[in-house]
């Protein structure tokens, strides 16, 4: 009898345990899908919020302030509660319907100033620059000396230019020398193109210029180098289209950065241009760009040395000589002659074989003669 009394109490007790068992597993299952679904409509009521639009504060009138919107207008809106301590100049988000401030935006930067320029630590020397002795002399005077030895002009009372321009005929070396001369300083190198720095809104460009020269603080010494300084520094007219007048804005904010440059600052400017005669005088007077310097087509010695510097790891048949095939290059600037460097290279390539003929080179030459030949005659269909 007491075996058959415990039968059905074991039986219920294992139902007990089965229900008990179940019931926290649905429970636990609930309040995971209570919680996800919590999540899910916190996520439909994000998706539902109206998007904040992004303006500048202008100027501060107590709780009201005057905006810029992203198409340029202004307008005079209330402060939230919440949003305190703004400043002229501080990016903000405004509320759509109403253009009531919000809060600030935690960055001071309108642009990703890095998307614009190239910034890098050269390893160009001097070495690899031929035929430019006079010109290295004169950009070592102005860029390198101020930044290695300030105490020099101090003890002097002086003080170094703030910046250069070099200009010539394309392919010449304007930007190798540009950076040998921050490599040589150890330097933070700051390539940007004049055509970048113009924008599409009004005001745009100013700002630009504005953030590259702080990131050129930031990352002193530093040498800035604007590449194709004509196009935003040629000469300005009286009247013109709304995109001139933007371009004139920019380059008037080029100016007011170059003249708040501390003398002895470790930043140094570096302009290029193909085009002096159109640059505006305001840019190359005394205090700016001050120190000019021309970069010419080189000599049949520089062609000699700029030839020497490019093959000096290439592989050549013992017949060549050197010095009649420099005598073919004339005119050519630089770039032509490492590019007839690299054609002839290629021409051994294509014969199978390691080393350079003086075939090679004839080939390489009359290639890239042809080449200028057929841009010039573009140049002149164009405008011809």
């Amino acid at each position: 009898m007491p075996a058959k009394e415990s039968k059905p109490k074991n039986i219920i007790d294992s139902i007990m345990y089965s229900y008990s068992t179940s019931t926290n597993q649905y429970e636990e299952e609930n309040r995971i899908l209570k919680d996800t679904i919590g999540r899910l409509k916190e996520e439909v009521e994000r998706f539902k919020a109206s998007p904040l639009m992004v303006c500048e504060v202008r100027e501060l009138f107590g709780n009201t302030a005057i905006i810029k919107i992203p198409n340029g207008n202004q307008f005079l809106v209330n402060i939230s509660n919440e949003c305190d301590k703004l400043k002229s100049g501080d990016l903000i988000l405004v509320e759509q319907k109403n253009l009531t401030i919000i809060r600030k935006v935690p960055i001071t930067r309108r642009f990703n100033v890095e998307k614009f320029v190239i910034v890098e630590r050269p390893t160009v020397t001097w070495q690899e620059i031929g035929g430019l002795d006079q010109q290295i002399q004169e950009i070592k005077e102005v860029v390198e000396l101020p930044l290695k030895k300030p105490e020099l002009f101090r003890k002097i009372g002086i003080n170094p230019p703030k910046g250069v321009l070099l200009y010539g005929e394309p392919g010449t070396g304007k930007t190798l020398l540009a950076k040998a001369v921050a490599a040589s300083t150890n330097s933070t190198f700051i390539e940007v193109v004049g055509s970048e720095l113009v924008q599409k809104f009004i005001g745009e460009g100013a700002k630009l210029v504005k953030e590259i020269f702080e990131l050129a603080r930031r990352k002193a010494p530093a040498v800035v180098f604007i590449d194709e300084l004509d196009a935003l520094a040629a000469k300005r007219m009286e009247v013109g289209t709304s995109g001139e007048r933007e371009v004139n804005r920019t380059f008037m904010q080029l100016l007011a950065e170059l003249d708040g440059f501390k003398s002895l600052d470790n930043v140094k400017i570096i302009g290029a241009t193909n085009r002096k005669d159109i640059l505006d005088p305001a840019i190359i007077r005394p205090g700016r760009l001050d120190r000019l310097i021309h970069i010419s087509i080189p000599n049949k010695e520089a062609r000699l040395e700029i030839f020497k510097i490019h093959t000096k790891n290439m592989t050549f048949d013992n017949k060549i000589k050197v010095e009649p095939l420099v005598s073919r290059m004339e005119d050519f600037s630089g770039a032509e002659i490492k590019a007839v460097c690299t054609e002839a290279g290629y021409f051994a390539i294509r014969s199978d074989r390691t080393y350079v003929t003086r075939e090679d080179f004839l080939k390489a030459i009359e290639k890239v003669k042809q080449e200028e030949k057929a841009e010039g005659q573009d140049y002149i269909g164009m405008f011809g």
